[in-house]
Formats: C-alpha cells, structure tokens, sequence
C-alpha cells in the first residue's frame, strides 16, 4: 500500500497479527506492567464507542494494556479499531504499521464513521498528544482539551460511550513541563520550523527512556510501573441523532457530562 494511504484502509486490520501479539503482550501486562484492571462487564452488547484518557509519552503503555485487556475478552472477532494521532502516520511509521496491523487507523471523522457503518466499536483519545504527554502534575485529571468530535460522532450513531481510565502510566515517563506555547511563538517567527510540517500540539521536557532528558514529543521506552486500568460504566444521553449531533448547545452538555464523570471516577481511582 502507497504511504499516502497508509491508515486510511480498515483492511489493514490483521487478526493473525493480533493473535501473535498477545504472548508478547501477555508478559508485559503480568510482569512488566503488573496490571490490575476492572470494569469490563460494564461493557454492553454491540457497537460502544470506547472513550479514554491516557498517559505515557508516544508509548502510551496504559492504551496497548487496554488493547490487550479488549482482545483477552473479546477476541479479534468482536471488531474494534483505535483512531491513532494523525502526526504518528507520518513521524512514527515504525510504529504505525503495526499498529495498524492490530486495528489502529487515522484519527479522522471520515474514517471513524467508516469504522461506526463497518459495524465495528471505536476507541477514541480526544485529549491526542496534550493528553498523552500531560505533566506529572495533572496526571489525575482528565484533559480533552476540548475536542468534541467524539460527542458527535456517539450523538450521530446513537453510541453508549464506555470510559477508559487509569493511573500509573504517568511515572512511565516523567513530564516535567509542555514547552509549546514557546515553541509555537518560535515557530511563528520562522525561527523554528516543525518536523514534517507538522504541528506536534505539544513539545513536553520529560526525564525517561532511552533518552535521559528529552526535549519534544520523541518516541519513548516506558519504565516498568505497576498501572490499575478501569473500564467505567456507560454513559447514555437523553436524545441521539443527526440534528442532536448538530446542536452545539446540547453537544457541549454531552461533553461535559463526560468529562465531569471521567474525572470523578479517575479521581476515585487516585483516591482509592
């Protein structure tokens, strides 16, 4: 496949893949992540869209554990795919093919509701590369940074949303700082040009794996942290639908409703 397309294909999907993946997988969750999950019977029948908060720089450990916990449970028969940052498909595609292989695609409306009309669920991480290089100090709190599009899409196709939260991933990598708004003014004055043209969102000062102290969003080892992962219950809204999807008003109560009760449990989570 053409690198121009890569990402954009829900057939690049390989179960055998999957299948290989999980001893490897196996390991790190039981050994190297030590991870205590729960929750998952709050997942209902049929299509869910899959919404979470992560940490952990690009390694995103707390996601890849939540991936094998999906496959563990469900098998590669019940079909899901991940919307993926649209910056990795370019700067990390070491990465992004195998991902890819084990059912992640571009983090773009068009093919998130390609997804949603395959019959398949979606995991979406609408806080993207703010949210996963988040510093240590907001590492209990939920940061979407805003982003919407999740609301509408569950809005359009009358989706219960499932909330993915956990902790531990974030003394993976320590984020010390976000540099970006710094950055960004540098970049303005044409005294700093982005890599591949492409606006990272975040440029985090993190101490952690291969590099020591890393400046940018580089590519991460994550350290062996023991992580708890939850799946909370469903959230449901009163109305659904296309017009639903449209009314800004409702959609901003929708996305906070979401937010508000993602913090409380990921607060209870902390707290526990």
């Amino acid at each position: 496949m053409d690198k121009k397309d890569f990402g954009w294909s829900l057939t690049q999907r390989d179960p055998d893949t999957i299948k290989q993946l999980m001893p490897f997988w196996e390991l790190l969750y039981k050994y190297y992540f030590r991870v205590e999950t729960s929750g998952w019977e709050n997942i209902p029948q049929g299509q869910v869209l899959l919404v979470g908060s992560h940490n952990g720089g690009i390694a995103a450990p707390d996601m890849v554990m939540m991936m094998y916990d999906w496959f563990k449970h469900f098998g590669t028969d019940r079909l899901a795919y991940g919307l993926m940052h649209p910056m990795a498909w370019t700067a990390y595609q070491g990465i992004t093919r195998l991902a890819a292989k084990t059912g992640a695609i571009r983090a773009n409306p068009n093919m998130a509701m390609a997804a949603i009309e395959n019959n398949a669920s979606v995991l979406v991480y609408p806080g993207g590369a703010e949210d996963v290089f988040r510093p240590y100090t907001e590492r209990n709190q939920i940061k979407f940074v805003g982003r919407k599009g999740f609301i509408k899409l569950a809005l359009r196709y009358s989706l219960p949303i499932v909330p993915l939260i956990s902790k531990g991933a974030h003394e993976s990598i320590f984020v010390l700082a976000d540099l970006y708004e710094q950055v960004k003014g540098l970049n303005k004055q044409g005294l700093f040009p982005w890599i591949f043209d492409l606006d990272p969102q975040t440029f985090p000062i993190y101490l952690g794996l291969p590099w020591g102290l890393a400046i940018g969003p580089l590519p991460n080892i994550p350290l062996p942290v023991a992580m708890t992962t939850k799946v909370c219950q469903p959230i449901y809204f009163d109305s659904y639908g296309i017009e639903a999807s449209r009314d800004r008003t409702y959609v901003q109560q929708c996305y906070d409703l979401v937010v508000n009760k993602m913090q409380e449990d990921l607060s209870s989570l902390y707290s526990s």
